[in-house]
């Protein structure tokens, strides 16, 4: 990996660092360890330190602020996963931190074509929550779709290739148009019997019937539809027999 982006790749503890800016690109539980280890080796007054972790802030970053450094963390609001190389330009990224830090990150932002914008650190949290929802929590929600494609006998390959125009225009939809007005199926008409009929059959993905069942209950609150009661209760009468 190092050597794509014309690095070299070096052991903690062999690591010159020299450079102004140090940015710490480890899983979340590191980040702190990688700190302390980091705090004791060379001169950190002026510099700037950075971690890309959504869930923590800078604060993680102490020993490093306690030994001179000014820090920050930054998120982009992007997926990375192995054979695929997203492009940064135009992902926002979420920063926070001391001044200095947060100026620092803002130009390497700005610098890779990305649209900085603050947070607070008591948000974090919450902000990676939502993060998970756009990506991770999506990507489950398709592998459930097609363990659902599966009780109707279609093979996982061809369900991907067959929901694909489907859901794209979904996501068309609710870009273009906003949840509310890119809403369609049976909870919009209000049709209790077809949502009944789904969930009966659900009954051998039991899992995916769960996910159904959530997802139903936050689109009655959320989202416009006719017969809210009754959608209600036989979704409450879902739960109580799950």
């Amino acid at each position: 990996m190092a050597k794509k982006v014309g690095s070299r790749a070096e052991s903690i503890g062999i690591a010159s660092l020299k450079a102004e800016i140090v940015w710490l690109c480890v899983p979340d539980a590191a980040i702190s360890g990688v700190a302390k280890s980091l705090a004791d080796r060379g001169a950190w007054k002026g510099k700037i330190a950075l971690h890309s972790s959504g869930a923590l802030t800078s604060n993680v970053l102490l020993p490093l602020r306690c030994n001179g450094a000014a820090v920050a963390s930054l998120h982009p609001l992007m997926t990375f996963v192995k054979g695929s190389r997203a492009s940064l330009a135009g992902v926002p990224f979420a920063i926070e931190g001391d001044a200095a830090g947060v100026r620092a990150a803002r130009k390497i932002v700005r610098d890779l074509a990305g649209h900085p914008f603050s947070i607070g650190k008591r948000d974090k949290a919450a902000y990676h929550a939502w993060g998970t929802f756009l990506s991770p929590l999506l990507t489950a929600l398709l592998a459930a779709s097609e363990r659902v494609a599966a009780a109707a006998h279609v093979p996982a390959k061809e369900a991907r290739r067959r929901m694909l125009p489907i859901v794209a225009q979904t996501v068309a939809n609710y870009i273009g148009m906003g949840a509310e007005r890119g809403f369609s199926g049976p909870m919009v008409r209000g049709d209790v019997d077809v949502v009944q009929k789904h969930l009966r059959a659900l009954r051998v993905v039991p899992e995916a019937r769960e996910v159904y069942v959530a997802l139903a209950r936050a689109a009655v609150k959320y989202l416009p539809g006719k017969n809210r009661a009754g959608m209600r209760k036989a979704l409450r009468q879902r739960i109580a027999r799950l």
